[in-house]
This record gives structure tokens, sequence and C-alpha cells, in this order.
């Protein structure tokens, strides 16, 4: 025999469970909630009397739901006997009133008031992960929820999110509620704000800057192999050698040759503010990223600093050949229009992808000989006309 304080109990830890939660509050269709509460033994029916009549007291005195009673013979007694067998509750409502705790009580009423408030697009994480939300103003929670359907990739201009004027936010709304904002933006762009983070996604400037990696590619100009620097250092710190190869991943390190006065920079993301540093004019640039949006939106935005400077294997010829083996689909794309630094090919190019269905490739999938050619070919080591056929391995 269960007790109503025992399924209260049970109540209140299936609210605390994520997947039970949404279900019972997003979809109509897992109600009723009928729980089982059992019944007494012929035994126990003669040997705890008393114990029997104080169950079916608690019972009679339960007002929330209906309480299921089946009138029951035992031998013991004789006669039949009215006992409560389920518990059925019919609302979400009903579940927070018979669970019982004040702390559920009051998260519940928040989430009325939010669900009420908020697009639908955000209820379900609004359900789901209470940390987000617990401790926050509810016109806190609103504002961010709206201030996540305005954001769009790039929409800072390369100002600090500060300085951002959206929703009513003041100066420190991403500082107080970034985490939240962030999540929110997720489930809009496919998890692309985790992927790259929130500065380099709205194109904002980092304050506080994160670590890029350096590589010595001449293996002489810095006294590390490899090492990291932060971002807004670079932008203040003249770099030795005549040459700076910018790689949007890390993990491309490997592809890089050995290279007389070079250093690469690794890692940048949208982050490439630190590209206006004075030294970077004196120097030779080149940019390599992935063959989807994202990347082409990096090129544009360094080109826009520096209109000098190489793109590397980003072409239409690169992604025909190799895009049937490795491309895959790019979840949300940087933008529906053309970023402004781009050539007209790389504009064709960056159309053309918008209407693909697998349109990124990514740069670490291209064969390391071929990258290896095109890097010397800026430096001047070898010459190579990539056509997209098999002339692209002539060499001067």
């Amino acid at each position: 025999m269960k007790s109503p304080g025992e399924l209260a109990e049970r109540l209140a830890r299936q609210w605390q469970n994520p997947d039970t939660r949404e279900k019972r509050l997003i979809d109509p269709d897992s109600w009723p909630v009928k729980l089982s509460i059992g019944k007494p033994t012929n035994r126990m029916l003669a040997e705890q009397t008393l114990r029997v009549k104080a169950h079916l007291d608690r019972w009679r005195s339960v007002n929330v739901g209906t309480v299921h009673w089946q009138s029951i013979a035992f031998r013991t007694t004789g006669e039949a006997v009215d006992i409560p067998l389920t518990w059925e509750l019919q609302t979400p409502s009903d579940w927070i009133a018979a669970a019982g705790t004040h702390e559920i009580k009051y998260e519940f009423r928040r989430l009325e008031k939010l669900v009420e408030a908020c697009d639908p697009l955000f209820h379900k994480i609004l359900i789901r992960q209470q940390f987000l939300i617990k401790g926050k103003p509810e016109e806190e929670i609103i504002k961010a929820t709206r201030l996540a359907l305005l954001l769009e990739p790039n929409c800072a201009g390369g100002r600090p999110l500060r300085a951002l004027s959206m929703a009513g936010i003041d100066s420190k709304f991403f500082e107080r509620h970034r985490t939240l904002v962030s999540k929110l933006l997720d489930i809009r762009f496919d998890q692309m704000v985790s992927d790259i983070g929130l500065e380099a996604f709205l194109g904002a400037l980092d304050e506080n800057s994160h670590w890029l990696l350096l590589a010595d590619l001449d293996e002489t100009l810095l006294p590390f192999a490899q090492q990291r620097v932060r971002a807004n250092e670079l932008a203040q710190v003249p770099l030795p050698g005549k040459r700076i190869l910018i790689v949007e991943n890390e993990t491309c390190l490997y592809f890089l040759p050995p290279l007389q006065d070079t250093l690469a920079i690794l890692g940048a993301g949208l982050n490439l503010a630190w590209l206006e540093g004075p030294d970077f004019s004196k120097k030779q640039l080149a940019y390599w990223g992935d063959i989807d949006t994202w990347g082409l939106s990096m090129l544009a935005k360094a080109r826009c600093i520096h209109p000098g400077l190489t793109p590397l294997l980003m072409t239409n010829a690169v992604f025909d050949r190799y895009a049937g083996r490795y491309a895959v689909h790019e979840p949300t794309p940087a933008s529906n229009t053309i970023p402004e630094g781009l050539t007209e090919e790389e504009s064709t190019l960056y159309l053309k992808l918008l209407n693909l269905k697998k349109n990124r490739l990514e740069q670490e999938f291209l064969p390391e000989a071929l990258v290896s050619r095109a890097i010397k070919e800026w430096q001047g080591q070898e010459k190579m006309l990539f056509t997209g056929s098999d002339n692209e391995k002539r060499k001067k």
C-alpha cells in the first residue's frame, strides 16, 4: 500500500527529471497520469486493522485529482471493503498540487509565465534546463528570448557585445546572461554558437580575447615551434618573418610544410580584428579556410582589412573536385546574402553553396600534397595552376 505522502514524493522526483517534466508540460497526450496505490492483504487487514483504517482515512482526505476506489471482499472481514486502488491526475496543475513542495510550486508558476510570454521555439529549453534560469528575474529571461530572436550571424559588426542595443537590453546584459543567450541561439542555429563561440558567431569584438596558435614554419623565428598568443596582443606586437599564413582550423597544423620567413596563425575564426595591427600591412598574407559560407565570410572579413591578402584553395574548382567525396551539410549559413569583400568568382561560389544540400568542404579533407603545393606556390617555391583537373600537378 502506498500512502498519499509516498506517491507525492514520487511525483516530486518525477518533476526533477527533465524528460518527464518536458513530456508532461508540453505533450497533452501524456495525460492523465495514473499511479497505483496498492491494496492490503487479508493478513494485513486482520492483524493491522488500525493501520489499514488510517491508510483509508488518508486517501479519503485527498482532494487533488481523482482517487479511484473499488469494493473488494476480504475473507477476514466477511464483507466488502472500499479500497483506493489508483490516483489519477488530469493536468500539470494536479501534478504540482499533488507533489506538494513549495519549491516545485514556485518553479511551475514561473514556467507558466515564461511559456506564455516566450516564443514556442524556446519552451523546451526553459522547461528542461532549469539551471539556465534559476535565480534570474522573469523579465530578464523573457528579454533574453526576445534578444535571441533578433540576433543574427555577424550582426555585431566588430563592436563589443556591450555595445549591442536590441530588445531593450543594457550594456551588462550579455555579462549577466551569456550562457542563457548562447543556449537560446544554439537552438536557432543548430549548436553553432557552442561550436565557434558567442563573439565569433555574432562577429563581435572579443574583449577578453581568445588564444590563437602560432606555428613557426621557418623553425628559427620563435623560441618555440608552437606557442599560444592572445588575439589582442597580435595587434600590438610586431611579428618576425615576411609572411603570415592564416588558417581557420587548428587541426590543419599538420598540413603545413616548412616555409622560410613564415609564421602560421591558426584558429582565429571570425575574430580577425587583430589583423588591423599596423605590422600586418608589412607582411605577405594568405588565408586558408573551409569552403562553406562561414569560411568565405571569414575570408571576406580578412580581405576587407587587407585587400592584398591571398586566398588559398577556396575556389569553385577545388570544391567541385572534392565535394562529391567529402562535402557535408552546413547546418547554419553565415548569412543569406553575399558578404562584402568577396571577388566575383567567390560571390558566385557563395551563392552556389547556399543552394546546395552538401555545401561544406572542410579543409581537413583536402589532400595534404595539394595543400602543401598551394602554400609553396604562394611563397614562391613552386608554381601551380589548379584547374580541377590532373593539370593541378604541373609544377614550374
